[in-house]
């Protein structure tokens, strides 16, 4: 529980310090940071998509590298993403918070 909580707070203090960096930047500064993400992204999933078949460079290979990062983020944050926890079979099957009672 509480490790969920100090998960939740840092999470919470880190969007804050993002926004607050965010808004203290110039337009510049935030596409040059964006570049430098989006050139990180392609370095990491660009040769994946390039194996799946798509051209290098192309519109659909860029959705690819996007589809890709956002995915593996996703199962990064897990179901768990809400403040209070997932809902679902997984959490409620065999037991879950009520115990085997419910």
């Amino acid at each position: 529980m509480f490790t969920a909580v100090r998960k939740h707070c840092r999470s919470l203090a880190m969007a804050g310090l993002a926004l607050l960096a965010a808004a203290c930047s110039t337009p510049a500064e935030r596409a040059a940071r964006m570049q430098a993400e989006m050139t990180q992204l392609i370095a990491i999933y660009g040769p994946a998509c390039t194996q799946l078949g798509y051209a290098a460079s192309s519109d659909p290979w860029r959705q690819c590298v996007l589809h890709l990062s956002t995915r593996e983020e996703l199962q990064r944050m897990g179901s768990n993403s809400g403040v209070y926890g997932g809902w679902g079979p997984g959490r409620w099957h065999g037991g879950g918070y009520w115990g085997p009672y419910w």
